[in-house]
């Protein structure tokens, strides 16, 4: 079994494609149980954040399961088949967990060096978690990543450019509208970008936040955390009532992840209008939409006094990107840490193998003491345990040797061979896991993935019918 990753990010993909494929927090449990509904998936966890989608799956075979998960992200998204295949980019086995190592560091976000995504992968592996959707492979696999990406922060300056896409998005309203201290501030959305938004704004010295959500409960607990923990005068606000607070706003931060439209062109005209005769009126409105689908309507970025910063505009900010020594320096531990991970797999590999060859000596030893005690049964009971503890040290002796060699060799590269030859050599049936596959890049599979997507949507393709 190994591990075949399936994703779509900024660096693949534009926002408006990244939209199309978003998957909220109520999908991802209805995708997880499809996915593990396929009889070539054994584990599966779906990452997903403001910009990017990644499946992770355990499979016992690389192009049957690439083909279901395939037709599974193009229904969800709607995308016709060469759409999404121009877009996705897929990783296999050593190269699957090189990718998410990477990811875990902050080297693939779009501001380099955040550390938001930690966050985020241990959430979609607790949800996989929740959901008995991952086994020992997805378990060692995240840990692994979580670690990698911990030591990276730890031994690197790598977050030096910025600590998350909403930090970048703050400075770009700075531009616009000088210093936020003893600025009004909005933020849409109470979730984990949500709270890290509060805790931006109360760091750049806004003099009051308005936290507008869904489920006021969840933004009382914002605003209440805000003014306790950061001492910023915070109010928790209804969404129907989003029109209204926003003619108090100077800067407005939505990251809701809701499908579709928060924020209408109605609700911030009425707004502008609202500001008239106010002490913000003929100040610049910055709206900072962070959500992935998109939560402000795309005609908001045409009304006067109205400046609209959106993940498009965050993928052009120079300022996502980390001093190149930090970097070099990141790569070199992904680098260090991938060799231990794959080395652990393949001695954990070689287990069931040295366990066998273990178990087949102790039933040897005990066959041999029941035919000692046939041919000898007057045989006192204590010469009887000497001889029994004789026979085994002398076959634990024999083994020793061996089967620590084989463990050692088993965590070089190749190391699977030694394995191979102790069951041939020993006849022994272990049960031991597939070797781990070599990595299979994107460009090598190009052709093989639009291949696998079209046989799964024959109907897709131009001039062929279902």
């Amino acid at each position: 079994m190994s591990v075949l990753l399936v994703g779509i990010s900024h660096r693949s993909a534009p926002v408006s494609v990244l939209e199309k494929i978003a998957i909220t927090e109520t999908d991802r449990p209805k995708l997880t149980d499809k996915m593990l509904a396929s009889s070539h998936v054994s584990e599966a966890m779906i990452v997903s954040t403001c910009n990017r989608i990644e499946v992770y799956a355990v499979v016992d075979a690389f192009h049957p399961a690439l083909g279901e998960i395939g037709e599974l992200l193009t229904r969800h998204s709607g995308l016709p088949l060469p759409e999404l295949t121009k877009h996705a980019y897929v990783r296999y086995a050593e190269a699957a967990a090189e990718h998410l190592f990477a990811v875990a560091s902050g080297l693939d976000s779009m501001v380099v060096g955040e550390q938001q995504i930690l966050s985020q992968i241990r959430a979609a592996y607790s949800a996989s978690d929740a959901q008995q959707a991952s086994g020992r492979t997805l378990h060692e696999l995240a840990q692994h990543a979580l670690r990698v990406g911990k030591r990276v922060h730890s031994e690197t300056g790598i977050d030096r450019a910025g600590a998350s896409v909403v930090s970048v998005a703050l400075d770009r309203a700075r531009a616009v509208q000088g210093p936020l201290a003893g600025r009004t501030a909005l933020v849409l959305g109470a979730g984990a970008m949500g709270g890290l938004a509060v805790a931006q704004l109360a760091r750049g010295g806004a003099a009051k936040i308005l936290v507008v959500n869904r489920t006021l409960e969840k933004a009382q607990r914002l605003a209440n955390t805000a003014t306790t923990m950061h001492g910023v005068d915070a109010e928790a606000i209804e969404i129907d009532r989003l029109d209204e607070a926003m003619v108090a706003a100077d800067v407005v931060v939505t990251c809701t992840g809701a499908v579709g439209t928060v924020v209408t062109l109605a609700d911030v005209h009425h707004a502008l209008s609202a500001k008239a005769g106010t002490a913000s009126a003929g100040r610049e409105l910055v709206i900072c939409d962070l959500g992935l689908p998109r939560d402000v309507d795309h005609a908001v970025a045409g009304l006067p006094g109205v400046t609209v910063i959106d993940m498009e505009t965050l993928q052009r900010d120079p300022s996502a990107g980390a001093a190149a020594d930090d970097t070099a320096a990141a790569r070199t531990i992904v680098a260090d840490e991938l060799a231990k991970y794959l080395a652990g797999q393949r001695m954990a590999e070689v287990t069931p193998t040295v366990a066998a060859l273990r178990q087949m000596a102790a039933d040897v030893v005990e066959a041999e003491l029941l035919r000692l005690d046939s041919r000898l049964p007057g045989l006192e009971s204590g010469d009887r345990e000497e001889v029994a503890r004789t026979v085994r040290r002398v076959v634990d002796k024999l083994l020793h040797a061996p089967t620590v060699r084989v463990k050692q060799l088993a965590s070089t590269p190749g190391g699977d061979s030694y394995a191979e030859a102790l069951r041939e050599l020993f006849e022994l049936k272990p049960g031991a896991a597939q070797a781990v596959a070599a990595p299979m890049e994107i460009s090598a599979l190009q052709g093989e993935l639009a291949d696998d997507f079209t046989a799964a949507h024959p109907g897709d393709e131009p001039g062929v019918t279902a």
